[in-house]
């Protein structure tokens, strides 16, 4: 991977592989060859293994270690083909059980369309013998609400994308919109699997790498889908922006959702639904407020059938680390492990299984050509706040040095709205100025990704052009969203019946596409006043919504 940082490491091809698999990734954990996945130092490994059968379990392997700690990944050999070759077999295992596995697909609602949907069908194949597909529409608390409505709007469009890939009718159990990172919609999908699924077969995560699945293994593994001395025993993947972070499949034992249980947990929800904000306790409302920042839609997760422990951030628990958070990978002395309980044959002999899977990799993706750094800045952490434009012909939109649109040709001004990490830059100037801009600026500060100077950009694909023309459909609605790779996108509203021919640039080999009708058609109405002198607007940031609190009438 590009940008990656080099640890040094020993390594020793004599090593007999481990059988012991990584509590990150899944990779089987080995010391033998240090571009591959679970790779653990040689002399790491060894003070591992001497520890007994206890001293690998539990442990992360060095590339998981770098992403939890300073979100950087080593340099990794794993072609997409790998990917797939991974999921394909999981998926054509023989059925558990007399019934094939519910399949949860996960997508990325701001990648819609979701370029992975489409493959869903060949990965599958006729010799898959899947029960179904419930397809889960992730990051929704990262979208503001452009009008009333807007979820079953964008329930609506993950329908079509489903459709338009081929699943429909009985292939597609449901369609679900959550954020597995604030918990909104999370208990609803418990109930819903819970309800219909009930424990009638094993269930595996698909979905795109970054579509938020390895979170979402995460959630369900400390909520009521889960059996509940589970969460205990088993650690969570690795969550991290770096694409393909789930390298083999990681697993959670089901639990079996009797009447007493589903009765249990509906008074649990029902009790949890007459709270108010003001009768949460400090620590409660300090990681409320904490999500609220993060993300327009908020729910908590809670667990019925066994005492929750308090957590403030969806992170790896650094005692479950091989290495400790003082502790240098190359460190030959590493602390003693403690007793890590284990499964009785009881509690897993008949188990049904939540599978997580390597995240498909995205093709002709922006993702593919940046470093950890930049990942951290294109793809957005907290709420996005819309940021709006008035433009006329001769003016060009700078996101960063990732994508450009210049408006070209149009009698009026129309109003560009930009969906992106909010990190990231907008620069707006005139046609004439814009190659001089590009040329100065990129991978400098001013348009901070990519970043690295004239060095970077030797090596950085140049902005390729395509022409689109748009007609108007009024002056408080967009007519289409350009969607400039995974970047974010630019709304598009321009006066009734008016024609404008845009130009747009995303670098060479990714997509760029143009989104009709758009996900967030009334995006424009959410900003503040104009910035006098200035074609922006003055920002405005919709307050967060939480799901299963009672309102106490404040916004």
């Amino acid at each position: 991977a590009r940008g990656a940082v080099a640890v040094p490491s020993l390594s020793d091809p004599s090593a007999p592989p481990s059988g012991v698999s990584c509590s990150g990734c899944g990779a089987e954990m080995q010391c033998g060859d240090s571009d591959a996945p679970g790779f653990v130092p040689a002399e790491k490994y060894r003070s591992l293994l001497s520890e007994g059968p206890a001293g690998l379990r539990g442990a992360v392997c060095q590339r998981c270690w770098a992403l939890a700690h300073h979100g950087s990944a080593l340099r990794l050999r794993l072609p997409p083909d790998e990917h797939r070759r991974v999921v394909s077999a999981a998926l054509r295992r023989p059925p558990r059980h007399g019934r094939g596995p519910l399949l949860l697909y996960v997508l990325d609602v701001m990648e819609l369309p979701d370029p992975v949907l489409p493959q869903l069908p060949a990965l599958l194949g006729p010799d898959v013998p899947a029960a179904g597909v419930l397809v889960v529409g992730n990051k929704v608390d990262l979208l503001p609400a452009d009008c009333r409505g807007h979820l079953g709007r964008l329930r609506e469009r993950v329908a079509a994308a489903c459709a338009r890939a081929g699943l429909r009718g009985d292939a597609l159990v449901d369609v679900r919109l959550v954020s597995a990172k604030t918990g909104y919609g999370m208990e609803g999908l418990v109930s819903r699997l819970q309800r219909s699924w009930k424990c009638a077969g094993d269930v595996y995560l698909l979905g795109a790498t970054n579509s938020g699945k390895s979170t979402l293994f995460n959630t369900l593994l400390r909520s009521d889908y889960c059996k509940s001395r589970a969460p205990d025993i088993i650690d969570r993947a690795t969550v991290s922006p770096w694409p393909g972070t789930t390298l083999n499949l990681l697993k959670f034992p089901i639990i079996n959702p009797t009447c007493d249980r589903i009765f249990r947990r509906q008074e649990r929800l029902k009790e949890e639904a007459t709270k108010t904000e003001d009768q949460l306790s400090i620590e409660e409302k300090k990681y409320l407020n904490q999500l609220k920042k993060q993300g327009y839609l908020v729910g908590e997760v809670g667990r019925t059938f066994q005492q929750q422990k308090s957590s403030t951030e969806i992170d790896f628990d650094p005692d479950m680390l091989s290495y400790s958070m003082d502790e240098d990978p190359r460190d030959l002395h590493p602390k003693k492990h403690e007793e890590r309980e284990e499964f009785t044959h009881n509690e897993v002999k008949d188990a049904r299984w939540c599978f997580d899977t390597p995240g498909i990799v995205k093709e002709d993706c922006l993702l593919n050509l940046l470093t950890e750094k930049e990942i951290k800045l294109v793809l957005p952490s907290h709420a996005i706040v819309p940021r709006t434009f008035i433009l006329k012909p001769g003016m060009v939109l700078f996101l960063a040095a990732l994508g450009r649109i210049d408006y070209l040709e149009g009698e009026k001004p129309a109003w560009f709205s930009v969906l992106a990490s909010n990190l990231l830059p907008v620069h707006v100037t005139t046609l004439s100025n814009a190659d001089t801009v590009y040329e100065k600026q990129a991978a400098q500060e001013f348009l901070k990704v990519p970043m690295g100077g004239e060095e970077r950009m030797k090596e950085f694909p140049p902005l390729v052009p395509q022409d689109i023309t748009l007609k108007g459909i009024g002056t408080t609605e967009a007519v289409a969203d350009i969607k400039l790779s995974s970047a974010g996108w630019v709304a598009v509203t321009a006066h009734a019946e008016e024609e404008l021919l845009l130009r747009a640039y995303t670098p060479k080999g990714t997509a760029l596409v143009v989104r009709e009708p758009p996900l967030l058609p009334y995006i424009s109405a959410i900003k503040g006043a104009r910035i006098p002198g200035t074609p922006a607007y003055r920002t405005k940031k919709p307050p967060s919504f939480v799901e299963n609190l009672r309102s106490t009438g404040s916004g």
